[in-house]
């Protein structure tokens, strides 16, 4: 069975084709700048080597068609035609309290996602631009959403609710979503695979931090608690965004900056963050490499990053009644040993002991980076999105 996953942003689509009978990935690639000067596909062909074709893209259903040309190309494409395409899965943003697994998408599931489009604005209209582009070029084949949300509506209520006036929860929905869902899915339940340990009885912290990160408890494979909250704002410190902040101090800086709501959202998730106090980057690495030449700001925002995972982790294991594994994901838990060094360094009065050597030695690779003797395992655990939607895709159709 051959899947096509695709990933639809408000500018941009990625895509991954699998064959399914050896997850392999046949063909990859992306467009960024939809509707933009300079729109360009960027795939990466069976040998390694990367390609720009530039074109322009005014809207979705033209991307879509033009992944479909590449994929069919014979000297670029994958596939002969697109008959040999059995089904496309999608990455949904938002499915509020309505979605708690993947599902094959007809107009009724359509109707129900479209009704969440108040907590993600600019995500899931972006999606459902990407189900259109393939109904509309290939209006035969079954397509699949999966959720960001799913996973984390295993939360009890006294993890996802606020201390707001309940009302609030009843009209609008107000309450802990959490995101990077299907990432949480995948590497806790692979994890077990790796240890080959019972998923029954298992307590796991997956920390996927990255230029946005989150941190979900899952016990016994079910996820208890997230950072993220209504939207993808609340929890770490990110590479833009404020992560958790006193909403008092939020109508402070409102009323002293003299900025509209649009302007708060916009400062909290596009300005903060590492970008923000560091005042260099929203890149790790750089901000690291400016850290490294005696920049103090650099410095802080590094520590504070560090600090706010390593919170979490104490946290959730103290929810959970202790933890076994914990596990980094994302492009600064897979490559970034200093980061996993600064997070897992004083949890020794939790059995955390890490075996430095093979910390420093491990980048985006399946490692145990924790020593013999400790009582909770670490590990590294590359994630794989797009997988996951490829396998739901398949279970389901």
């Amino acid at each position: 069975m051959k899947i096509l996953v695709l990933n639809c942003g408000s500018s941009s689509i990625k895509y991954k084709l699998y064959d399914m009978e050896n997850e392999a990935v046949l063909a990859q690639g992306g467009i960024e700048k939809i509707g933009l000067p300079g729109s360009f596909l960027k795939l990466t062909l069976i040998d390694g080597t990367k390609k720009i074709l530039e074109k322009d893209i005014p809207e979705h259903t033209t991307g879509v068609e033009f992944i479909f040309k590449v994929l069919t190309d014979p000297e670029l494409g994958a596939l002969k035609s697109l008959n040999e395409l059995d089904a496309v899965g999608h990455r949904m943003v938002h499915g509020g309290e309505k979605f708690n697994k993947s599902v094959v998408l007809n107009q009724e599931v359509l109707d129900a996602f479209i009704a969440c489009n108040d907590l993600a604005p600019l995500h899931n209209p972006a999606n459902l631009k990407g189900v259109d582009a393939v109904a509309s070029l290939l209006p035969n084949i079954p397509q699949v959403g999966v959720f960001d949300t799913a996973f984390h509506q295993t939360m009890p209520a006294y993890s996802y609710m606020y201390a707001i006036p309940y009302e609030l929860y009843e009209k609008y929905g107000v309450r802990r979503y959490g995101f990077h869902g299907t990432s949480h899915r995948y590497v806790s339940q692979r994890v077990c695979e790796y240890l080959n340990m019972p998923v029954e009885g298992s307590r796991i912290i997956t920390c996927h931090i990255g230029n946005g990160g989150s941190i979900s408890a899952v016990k016994d494979g079910k996820c208890m608690d997230t950072t993220m909250g209504l939207t993808p704002l609340e929890g770490l410190m990110m590479g833009t965004r404020s992560g958790d902040i006193d909403g008092g101090a939020l109508t402070f800086i409102m009323e002293k900056e003299g900025l509209t709501p649009t302007e708060m959202s916009d400062l909290l998730n596009k300005k903060s963050g590492l970008a923000g106090v560091s005042g260099v980057s929203s890149d790790m690495r750089e901000v690291n490499a400016a850290a490294a030449n005696g920049n103090t700001r650099c410095q802080l925002a590094l520590d504070m990053y560090s600090y706010k995972v390593k919170k979490y982790v104490g946290a959730y294991a103290a929810a959970m009644g202790g933890v076994d594994v914990i596990l980094f994901t994302g492009g600064v838990g897979e490559n970034q040993s200093d980061i996993r060094e600064t997070v897992c360094s004083g949890l020794q009065y939790m059995g955390v002991e890490i075996d430095h050597a093979k910390n420093n030695t491990v980048r985006g690779e399946e490692a145990i980076i924790s020593a013999p003797n400790s009582k909770v395992t670490v590990c590294v655990i590359p994630t794989d999105e797009e997988l996951m939607i490829a396998k739901d895709t398949m279970a389901l159709v």
